[in-house]
């Protein structure tokens, strides 16, 4: 009798804890729901406003300027501390909407700040993702266009342009002096925030193809011809992890007969047709951040039923490329005698014809694939240094910290003296040798710690029991 009694108590209990993991999980599931619908103005500044006052410990909402009909350009910072630069710490952002007709990058990313709001505190990946990222969201960079667009609009331009008419990705300086046209204030605008912070790596979320672009997008004669950058390999690397991430884009399929065909699903954007004036060159040529330029559906502004296809495709995609942001060298540049950071410093690759400089702090990041490089430090008034570095495939950045001697004028700087060497190791490298082979941890799994709990609790009672 006893030992039956056991048995019902111990189902009963077993049942119950079931029920109670099963309760959790779908309770999980609905505080993450996502409403796939277009969101206009109001609704997206609501969303926005709603998320940084549920999450004020990861977010803060902001503007960098206002659309010529005076909406705001609202960006959502995504950071363990929100509102300030941490020092060492490499800061990325997403730009959608730039032509108010091509909608899905303002979709996708107003998903994915729900995203990575709700998943924060139970997805350890986005959590670590979170905490060693600077997080920049622009869902629409042209709110105005986005008013008159139309839903079901396939390959048409009504919305395209902002309200004055100006086609925002042909707006920008160029590097020959070919677009000397009025800028418009949601251009200079995004020219003021790549002043304001030290961006690191970015994509610009469009419509019309399903493709991965990358610089150049243009040449000084300005036709359809490849247009390799200086650093044409680290573009091909960053445009692949996005291609395939998605489900289709790697297979490089045309939209419709046709339309172009696109090998593993990326394209050179000079290859693809010359653009003067546009937001990727610009952001490579005039800061330290690598954009690139995603078209991530075949049609324009499809209609509302398509969206959650679309986030779905489109996820992890998204959340492989920001990871990209960690990889190749960083470190910081600092006087040897004090210690103090030196911002403005150049830091140089071998045999690259492209520099980057340290920010406020004197931190720096430089992507790059895989490959033996010399990295050069220098600053006005101070020796240069070089270091050896071996880079290798899906490693950490290698850190790499400068510390220059003053060569000209006395050093007044009082921070705090340090007495470790300016010595340089003969090679930095974040190879592995023999290392065993690990799957990739996966982004999406929402509900894994829970799962996770409620089997180690039915364990435990288990064993308690008997």
């Amino acid at each position: 009798y006893k030992r039956q009694s056991m048995t019902l108590i111990l189902r009963i209990s077993m049942n119950f804890l079931t029920a109670c993991c099963i309760a959790l999980a779908f309770l999980s599931s609905l505080a993450r729901c996502i409403e796939f619908v277009h969101h206009d103005y109001a609704a997206m500044y609501d969303l926005m406003s709603m998320y940084a006052e549920a999450y004020p410990h990861i977010t803060r909402l902001y503007s960098v300027g206002r659309s010529v009909e005076g909406r705001e350009l609202l960006v959502m910072e995504i950071s363990d501390d929100p509102g300030r630069h941490e020092p060492g710490e490499p800061e990325f952002k997403y730009v959608g909407n730039m032509h108010g007709n091509e909608v899905t990058g303002r979709e996708t990313l107003l998903y994915l700040i729900q995203y990575l709001c709700e998943s924060y505190a139970s997805n350890q990946t986005i959590s670590e993702l979170v905490d060693s990222t600077r997080i920049h969201i622009m869902p629409s960079m042209n709110p105005d266009g986005w008013e008159i667009a139309d839903e079901g609009d396939y390959v048409g331009v009504k919305g395209r342009y902002n309200s004055n008419g100006v086609d925002l990705n042909r707006n920008f300086p160029d590097r020959f002096g070919l677009n000397p046209v009025k800028r418009a204030p949601e251009t200079l605008a995004i020219m003021q925030w790549l002043e304001e912070y030290p961006f690191v790596l970015s994509a610009n979320l469009h419509n019309g193809a399903l493709v991965a672009n990358y610089p150049y997008d243009s040449n000084v004669n300005d036709q359809s011809v490849y247009t390799a950058s200086p650093d044409d390999d680290i573009f091909r690397q960053l445009v692949l992890t996005y291609s395939f991430a998605h489900p289709t884009m790697h297979l490089g399929l045309p939209c419709y007969e046709g339309d172009s065909e696109f090998k593993d699903g990326i394209t050179n954007g000079a290859e693809w047709y010359s653009v003067i004036g546009g937001m990727q060159d610009y952001n490579y040529e005039n800061s330290n951040c690598y954009e690139i330029t995603i078209e991530q559906f075949c049609q324009k502004y499809p209609e509302t039923h398509k969206l959650e296809g679309i986030w779905h495709e489109n996820k992890d995609a998204l959340l492989f490329f920001m990871q990209e942001v960690h990889g190749g060298v960083k470190g910081f540049v600092r006087s040897a005698r004090t210690d103090c950071p030196l911002s403005g410093s150049r830091i140089s690759v071998s045999d690259r014809d492209h520099d980057i400089f340290t920010a406020v702090d004197g931190d720096y990041w430089r992507l790059l694939s895989p490959g033996t490089y010399t990295i050069q430090a220098s600053a006005d008034g101070y020796e240069t240094l070089e270091a050896m570095v071996e880079v290798c495939a899906d490693s950490p950045a290698i850190v790499i910290h400068f510390k220059l001697v003053n060569t000209t004028v006395e050093d007044t700087s009082t921070c705090v003296i340090d007495e470790a060497t300016t010595s340089i190791p003969s090679l930095y490298t974040n190879c592995v040798t023999n290392a065993a082979t690990t799957s990739t941890p996966s982004l999406y799994t929402t509900d894994a710690a829970i799962i996770s709990l409620c089997g180690l609790l039915l364990l435990q009672f288990y064993q308690l029991c008997f």
